[in-house]
């Protein structure tokens, strides 16, 4: 019914121009990614509209006063929209200081473990996330990307709160709706990510996400209204230099049916994962710097709000039960989604592992060796080609990726860490839900 719906008004938009017999056949009118994203966001659109008005009208009526302090209501109003902004906070005596304090700890053994805890968990996750959008299971193709979020982020709810109930965690005051935006930015980001897969092999998909870089330049300047050194302009302007040698001579648009078309549609859904991604990393960054959370409390409010509405979207869709059909039927297909949730949860708690004992730089070059190895595995695995010219602008991204961690560490202010290298470290640990 949804789904009727939704073609009728974005037909209603175009029927002047489509004859009567092609008038209900949108797949001529607009991609099928297209149609999948606008029923996402009207879905989205029943929880964050009401949601956010609730919100305004509880602000501006000051309702809280007018209801009995202690109460569940009370308490409720509290946690989710006003924040516990007058509990004074020790987190920076308390998280920072056993960070740093954590650090100084970290050995030989501990960087083995993080090196291949984050190598297996994300390879694996790659590979299991290509296989999933691009194999059949039984002559079936798998497609809904939305539903491989919603049990990657369901998980990751499970574990990080059974997590936050075994150890103890400074106290919490963030209000509890200001992690929808990044949650719902973070839903796009993943959902664009395995959709891109239908349309582009994953080198292509690994070569445009390092291209971030300036995306997240440029959405800095806007959510935070940062300045950026002279080196973050520079090496972005390499990555985009390396990205468009890769894109030019790139062989797969020639591969596996791939057509100018469907790369054309890949590229689109790229860009609007690097946007999406971007925000998410500078909000986060934000509220880090605003009500200095524990990492594990911003995992579990953005996963909270991820769960419900990718959770809610499949249900009024009438998808979540009969996906979950699908896999019980195929059970090489359950196995693989609930192992790519599995790898997707142990590697975020891997990156927390691997800044609270070596820091934001070690951690980055982990990643940047891993997003090499990614693009060696998906060759061998799924057999994409890559020209001596795609092979020359992928090593130019990478050379960029580790001039740009070079640079950072060698001009950063002060021979000791300075005190806005916390905000960093948390800044990049709220990269953890990107996945």
């Amino acid at each position: 019914m949804l789904k009727w719906v939704l073609n009728l008004a974005l037909l209603g938009l175009v029927l002047g121009d489509v004859r009567p017999e092609e008038a209900f056949d949108t797949h001529k009118l607009f991609p099928e990614w297209f149609l999948s994203l606008i029923q996402n966001l009207f879905t989205y659109s029943l929880i964050i509209i009401p949601g956010g008005l609730a919100i305004r009208w509880i602000k501006q009526t000051n309702y809280i006063e007018k209801i009995n302090p202690g109460g569940f209501l009370y308490k409720t109003i509290l946690t989710c929209v006003h924040g516990k902004q007058d509990i004074e906070d020790d987190i920076e005596k308390g998280e920072n200081g056993q960070s740093q304090q954590n650090k100084s700890k970290g050995g030989p053994q501990k960087l083995l473990i993080c090196v291949v805890g984050l190598q297996a968990s994300y390879l694996m996750w790659g590979y299991l996330q290509e296989k999933i959008m691009t194999t059949e299971y039984d002559g079936i193709k798998f497609t809904d990307s939305q539903f491989l979020v919603f049990m990657n982020r369901l998980l990751a709810l499970v574990m990080v709160f059974t997590y936050i109930n075994v150890f103890k965690q400074p106290t919490h005051k963030t209000p509890l709706y200001k992690y929808s935006y990044s949650s719902f930015s973070n839903i796009m980001s993943s959902w664009c990510q395995y959709e891109a897969l239908k349309y582009v092999s994953f080198p292509t998909q690994v070569i445009c996400k390092a291209s971030k870089t300036l995306a997240v330049i440029l959405m800095g300047k806007v959510v935070s209204r940062k300045k950026f050194p002279l080196y973050e302009y520079v090496c972005a302007g390499l990555i985009f230099i390396g990205v468009s040698v890769f894109l030019l001579w790139n062989p797969q648009e020639t591969e596996k049916n791939y057509t100018k078309e469907t790369t054309f549609s890949g590229l689109v859904i790229l860009i609007g994962y690097v946007v999406f991604d971007s925000f998410t990393s500078n909000w986060q960054g934000e509220l880090y710097s605003t009500y200095k959370m524990s990492s594990y409390q911003c995992m579990l409010g953005t996963n909270i709000f991820s769960s419900l509405f990718t959770g809610t979207s499949l249900l009024l869709e009438g998808m979540l039960f009969s996906n979950l059909f699908i896999c019980l039927q195929h059970v090489t297909l359950a196995w693989d989604v609930i192992s790519m949730s599995f790898f997707s949860m142990t590697g975020q708690f891997f990156i927390f592992y691997c800044i609270e004992n070596f820091g934001p730089v070690v951690f980055t070059i982990i990643m940047a060796c891993r997003q090499v190895l990614s693009i060696i595995v998906s060759c061998m695995m799924f057999g994409h080609p890559l020209s001596a010219q795609s092979f020359i602008g992928a090593v130019i991204v990478f050379i960029a990726l580790f001039l740009r961690i070079y640079a950072k560490q060698r001009f950063r202010p002060g021979s000791e860490q300075p005190d806005g290298a916390g905000k960093c470290e948390n800044a990049i640990k709220c990269l953890l839900n990107k996945l």
